[in-house]
C-alpha cells in the first residue's frame, strides 16, 4: 500500500465538536437525506470580531461587507444581520435575499455586473452601488433621473494600478475602469451630480499576492487625492476580498503532497490520481512544465492576519504603511471577505453507499452526492473528508489506513469528487458518512444543481448549548433547524430559533 499523504482539515474546536456528535451527524443525514448542508451561525459572528479587531489594532473605521456570493444560507445572512456587519451582493436576487433577511440598505453595497432590474432595486432601495464602468454610471444615472429617486450613493471601481519607478503591475482585471481614465470617468460623474454622490473608490483583484494589493491600495488613496482635488468628498477605499482561508492542519502535509503529486507527474512515483490527473502539471521529455492549478490550501497567513500583514506593508512609492496613508487622510478602509468570513463555517456530509476496490488495490468509494455537492476539487481545493463511522468500530479486517477513490452518484465518468487518491485512517463502510470541512466558502453550493434529478443537498443551520470542548455531551449540545427557519431573535441556548 502507499505510504500515506493525508491532507487533514483544520478543524476549530467548534468544528471538531461537530464532528464528534457522531449520533447527531447520522441522526441528521437519516432524516434529511444525503447530501446534507451544515452551516454554524455563531461561527460567522466571531470572524467578524477578528476582522474587526484588526481595524481597531490600525485605528481604522469602515464597513466590513461579507462577499453573499460565497454562501447563499439564510441563516449565515440572518447572523449577520444582527450585527455590525455589512453586506455585498452582486446580483439581483442576492440584493432581495438580504434586504428581506434584516439588513438595511446603508449596510448593503451592490457590486459585480448588474443588470436593469438589479440596477433599479438598488437605487429605488438606496443602496450603494460599486460603479463597474462609464455605461454603468450612465444606465443608473438615468433609472434615478426617470424615477425621480433621490442621489445615490457610489464607489468607483478601478484597475490596472502601476507605480512609477516600481516595476510591479496589478494583473489585468475584467472588472473596473482603468486608473488611467479615472479623468474621464470622473468627467461623467460630474456631469451625473444630480443622481449620484460620490463616496469613494476601490478595486478588485483575482491574487493571493500582497505586493499586488499594495499597489492598489496606493493607487486608490491617490485617486482619492484627485477626486478631492476635483471638488469631490469621498472617504472610503473598497479593497475587495481575497483574504483567503487555512484549510489544512499541517502545512508540512501540504508541502509532502505537492512534492509527490510532482514526482508524479514526471513519473518518478506511481500515479497518485484517477487516470493519471495531473492538476495543471505535464512531462515534457522529462522537463516539468505547466503551473499547479491548486488553491494554496495551507495559508498560514489568512484571513483576518492577512488583513492585519497587508495593512501592515509599506506603500510602493510613498513608502509608510497602507494603514498609515488612510490614517493620514482619514479615509475609511472597507473589506469583502467572503471565503474568509465562512471559514469553520460549513460541514457537507455525504452517506457511502458502495466500497469495492479497483486494480490497483484502492478502493472506490461511491457516495450518495456528487462533484456539484461538494465543490471541494472545483475550487482547487485539496483536503481529506472526516470519517463518521455509523456505529463505533474496533480493530477489524478494515482497521488502518487506506487508499480510495470518491465517486459520486451520477451516470458520468466525469463525476468524481476526488479526481486524487484520498488516504484514510480506516476503511469506510455503506451507511457511514464522510464529512467534508470548511466547505461554505463557495464548496457548499455555489455550482449545485438538479443533475439527473438527483436532489441537491438540503441545509441546515446548527448550534450548541454547552462547551466546545466537552467530548462527553458532544450530542447532546448539538441543536438544528433548516436554514431557512433560523431566526437570530432568540435565545438559541434554551428554546431555539422560532
Amino acid at each position: 500500500m502507499d505510504v500515506p499523504l493525508y491532507l487533514e482539515p483544520r478543524l476549530e474546536s467548534r468544528l471538531a465538536s461537530l464532528l464528534r456528535a457522531r449520533t447527531f451527524l447520522h441522526t441528521l443525514a437519516g432524516g434529511l437525506g444525503s447530501p446534507l448542508n451544515l452551516v454554524l451561525p455563531d461561527r460567522i459572528a466571531e470572524n467578524l470580531d477578528a476582522f474587526r479587531a484588526v481595524y481597531r489594532r490600525h485605528h481604522l473605521s469602515g464597513g466590513i461587507f461579507f462577499a453573499h456570493k460565497a454562501n447563499r444560507s439564510s441563516a449565515l445572512v440572518r447572523r449577520l444581520a444582527a450585527t455590525e456587519a455589512a453586506v455585498d451582493v452582486a446580483s439581483l436576487g442576492e440584493l432581495q435575499h438580504v434586504l428581506g433577511s434584516g439588513f438595511v440598505p446603508d449596510r448593503i453595497m451592490a457590486t459585480g455586473p448588474k443588470n436593469p432590474q438589479f440596477l433599479w432595486l438598488a437605487a429605488r432601495s438606496g443602496t450603494t452601488v460599486n460603479i463597474d464602468s462609464p455605461v454603468e454610471l450612465d444606465e443608473l444615472a438615468t433609472l434615478v433621473r426617470d424615477y425621480g429617486l433621490p442621489r445615490v450613493r457610489i464607489l468607483l471601481r478601478l484597475s490596472g494600478f502601476c507605480t512609477p519607478g516600481v516595476k510591479l503591475l496589478t494583473r489585468q482585471s475584467r472588472f473596473g475602469t482603468a486608473e488611467g481614465e479615472l479623468d474621464g470617468l470622473l468627467k461623467s460623474v460630474e456631469r451625473h451630480s444630480d443622481a449620484v454622490e460620490l463616496t469613494g473608490v476601490g478595486y478588485h483583484l483575482d491574487t493571493t499576492s500582497p505586493a499586488e494589493k499594495a499597489v492598489a491600495l496606493e493607487g486608490c488613496v491617490k485617486a482619492l487625492d484627485t477626486c478631492r482635488a476635483r471638488g469631490f468628498a469621498p472617504r472610503a477605499v473598497d479593497i475587495g476580498g481575497g483574504f483567503g482561508t487555512d484549510y489544512l492542519a499541517d502545512g508540512a502535509q501540504w508541502q509532502r503532497y505537492t512534492t509527490e503529486l510532482t514526482n508524479a507527474a514526471l513519473g518518478t512515483r506511481p500515479p497518485m490520481t484517477w487516470r493519471r490527473h495531473t492538476y495543471g502539471l505535464r512531462n515534457e521529455n522529462g522537463t516539468l512544465r505547466g503551473a499547479l492549478a491548486l488553491y494554496p490550501a495551507h495559508r498560514p497567513t489568512a484571513g483576518a492576519q492577512y488583513l492585519d500583514a497587508l495593512l501592515s506593508l509599506p506603500a510602493p512609492s510613498l513608502g509608510r504603511p497602507l494603514a498609515t496613508l488612510l490614517l493620514e487622510n482619514l479615509y475609511e478602509l472597507h473589506t469583502e471577505p467572503g471565503r474568509a468570513l465562512v471559514d469553520q463555517c460549513g460541514v457537507t456530509l455525504a452517506r457511502v453507499l458502495e466500497v469495492r476496490g479497483t486494480e490497483r488495490a484502492h478502493l472506490l468509494v461511491r457516495l450518495d452526492a456528487n462533484a456539484d455537492d461538494i465543490g471541494l476539487e472545483e475550487h482547487g481545493v485539496l483536503v481529506d473528508p472526516v470519517l463518521v463511522p455509523r456505529e463505533a468500530r474496533g480493530q477489524g479486517p478494515d482497521a488502518g489506513p487506506v487508499t480510495c477513490y470518491l465517486a459520486g452518484n451520477l451516470c458520468l465518468e466525469a463525476d468524481m469528487i476526488t479526481r486524487r487518491a484520498v488516504h484514510l485512517p480506516a476503511a469506510p463502510r455503506p451507511g457511514d458518512l464522510l464529512a467534508f470541512a470548511n466547505t461554505a466558502g463557495y464548496c457548499m453550493d455555489f455550482s449545485a444543481d438538479e443533475a439527473q434529478q438527483q436532489p441537491v443537498a438540503r441545509k441546515v443551520a446548527v448550534w450548541q448549548d454547552g462547551p466546545a470542548d466537552d467530548p462527553d455531551r458532544a450530542d447532546a449540545s448539538w441543536h438544528w433547524c433548516l436554514d431557512e427557519q433560523y431566526w437570530p431573535y432568540v435565545n438559541r441556548r434554551t428554546k431555539g430559533p422560532a
